[in-house]
């Protein structure tokens, strides 16, 4: 993935501290257009003071490059000249982000407020009904502990493709090459990760503090108080674990294999917690939980406020802190050892996702950091027997994608989980909570089946690629459709079991049935052709503003809004999600799903003749 539009030009090398005559910066070394630098990351944001004693001597410059001596440290001169030569540019983008900051202030307010006064209206509504909130209360320490699992998690895919110290290209090009105190240089870049990862975390604790208070399980002065220590050092914990993974390549290698299991673990901490609020709770895998870590020593302040189980709370709060203060100063001290070739890599992938989001290609981007997450791996070369009829070979090789990249059929199942366990939710509500709750339910059955037509999309992202098909462009996009509806089908079957073994018996046409229109849906999406940024100007002007972003919108989500608003209006429409639906029930969902799914069908062949 190139696909970045650069611009010439960097920071002259003619300070203190420069280059010897001769070397030149690297090209094209300034940010791309729209993406903003890292204000911490910014050498020009360091005190232009003197270098503190972080270890100098030969071997501080730069690791992956020739040692230099004290005698050649230029670090303090050349960050008070980068300090000076910047400040025009410092001056422009802090306007551009107070800018950008009363924008999105704007549109919270104008937005939000409506949106969370309906919301809180909600939810005063539904603690009034019966025992809400004790439910809320005995699933709070798996919720809890799901949510700490879920930002390590995160924190941790995060620094595999960008990570706590991101520096800009042109600093990476030109400074790091010179006699300068790498730590002078990494240590902004962190700390302002970790500030803003701060802040964020106590945004986030105020409002679990009200989400308490308005559904009555703690005062909002206690709660506030015993919420900060979580949202202080969580985001923390994950910002120093993030540059742990960032710093080393076995540290990355152990997250990607971990992944699948910390998401296995995800799910069933979900289920753990639907299963304590219908009242099935176990005191001792709660307690265990509590006490494994920090993602448990942070809940049981939390569950201290709410009444709950939290026996020995100060003891997990002085632990929390302990452990924060030490990861912390520990990520301080070696941010400067992580390798160049590290953030070169992450430099890069960075500018590439801001510059293609900037231009909405959305699939750009994501093909960019699946490229950076990919741990290099030839991959395994599991085999499958030849076809003997060339009708198969798109099959044969779907299928064997499939079988060499397993972590989508994984992903495929998890979410395929999730959906059969939203759509039980669903079949035990009435009237329009039922509606909505099904519209969940079918979106998470679209990813699922999304995760398995990958080569689709590759396939239409440069057509050159199917010149090893005898078949045209239509009929094999068509084709490859069917593997994701195969697996896809499979997998329904095994989610609708459970349904069927307590009564349920609608299940085992009904989920299966879904899976066609999802796999005809994401080969039309992936054959729609390059993203349409001229409806991003369209001038439709409303008294809320420019509607074209919303046109976007549609466009782009054209084949998931069909797929998804069909199939609930057939399924929550038709009365066949009622326990003692009959044979004629299912007609009107059977007959809707084979024909959208022929409609969808259609759409890709003609969108696929018009690929250039």
């Amino acid at each position: 993935m190139s696909g970045t539009a650069q611009r010439g030009g960097t920071e002259p090398a003619g300070g203190p501290g420069a280059a010897e005559p001769g070397v030149a910066p690297e090209p094209g070394a300034e940010p791309e257009p729209g993406a903003e630098p890292e204000p911490g990351a910014e050498t020009g944001d360091v005190e232009p003071r003197g270098g503190e004693p972080d270890g100098g001597g030969p071997d501080h410059g730069d690791p992956d490059g020739a040692a230099w001596s004290d005698a050649d440290d230029r670090t303090p001169e050349t960050l008070r000249w980068l300090y000076v030569k910047r400040r025009a540019y410092r001056n422009q983008r802090n306007r551009d982000l107070a800018v950008s900051a009363y924008a999105v202030l704007l549109l919270g307010v104008g937005y939000g407020s409506t949106l969370g006064y309906r919301f809180v209206q909600r939810l005063e509504h539904l603690v009034a009904q019966g025992d809400t909130a004790e439910a809320v209360r005995r699933a709070l320490p798996a919720v809890l502990v799901l949510l700490a699992c879920g930002l390590a998690v995160l924190a941790a895919r995060d620094a595999l493709w960008r990570g706590p110290v991101l520096v800009p290209r042109h600093d990476l090009a030109w400074l790091l090459s010179q006699p300068v105190r790498r730590v002078r240089v990494l240590r902004p870049a962190f700390r302002l990760t970790a500030v803003l990862a701060a802040v964020g975390g106590v945004l986030c604790a105020v409002g679990g503090a009200v989400l308490l208070r308005l559904t009555g399980l703690a005062q909002l002065g206690p709660a506030l108080a015993l919420c900060l220590p979580a949202g202080l050092c969580l985001p923390l914990l994950a910002t120093a674990l993030a540059l742990h993974v960032e710093r080393g390549e076995a540290a990355a290698r152990r997250v990607r294999v971990l992944t699948p299991y910390a998401v296995l673990l995800s799910v069933l901490l979900a289920g753990q917690a639907a299963w304590a609020a219908a009242g099935h709770r176990s005191a001792l895998l709660e307690t265990a939980e509590l006490w494994s870590g920090p993602w448990g020593w942070a809940a049981l302040p939390v569950l201290h406020a709410v009444g709950g189980p939290a026996a020995g709370w100060p003891v997990a709060l002085v632990l929390l802190f302990a452990v924060t203060a030490v990861a912390v100063a520990h990520a301080f001290r070696t941010v400067g050892t992580i390798p160049t070739w590290q953030l070169r890599a992450r430099a890069a992938t960075a500018a590439t996702v801001a510059s293609v989001l900037w231009s909405a290609e959305l699939r750009a981007a994501k093909l960019a950091v699946a490229e950076a997450l990919a741990d290099g791996a030839s991959g395994t070369r599991r085999r499958l027997p030849m076809p003997r009829s060339r009708r198969l070979v798109v099959v044969w090789r779907d299928a064997l994608a499939l079988l060499r990249a397993p972590g989508r059929v994984v992903s495929a199942a998890l979410w395929t989980a999730a959906a059969a366990g939203t759509a039980g939710l669903a079949v035990a509500l009435e009237g329009t909570a039922r509606i909505a709750v099904l519209a969940l339910a079918l979106a998470l059955g679209w990813f699922a089946v999304g995760r398995l037509a990958e080569t689709a999309r590759l396939e239409a992202d440069d057509i050159r690629r199917s010149s090893w098909s005898p078949f045209r462009i239509a009929a094999l996009m068509v084709q490859h459709a069917i593997v994701p509806a195969l697996v896809g089908v499979v997998l329904a079957l095994g989610a609708a079991v459970p349904f069927a073994l307590h009564g349920g018996g609608w299940a085992l046409l009904l989920m299966p049935l879904c899976v066609p229109p999802f796999a005809a849906a994401a080969v039309l999406a992936a054959v729609r052709g390059p993203v349409r940024t001229d409806l991003l100007s369209l001038g439709l002007v409303t008294p809320a503003g420019d509607a074209s972003v919303f046109v976007f919108g549609f466009w782009y989500a054209v084949p998931f809004l069909t797929t998804v608003g069909s199939l609930t209006a057939g399924l929550g429409l038709s009365g066949a999600l009622e326990p003692g639906a009959d044979a004629a029930a299912l007609v009107r969902p059977v007959t809707g799903a084979l024909g959208l799914t022929a409609a969808l069908l259609f759409g890709a062949v003609r969108r696929a003749k018009k690929l250039r």
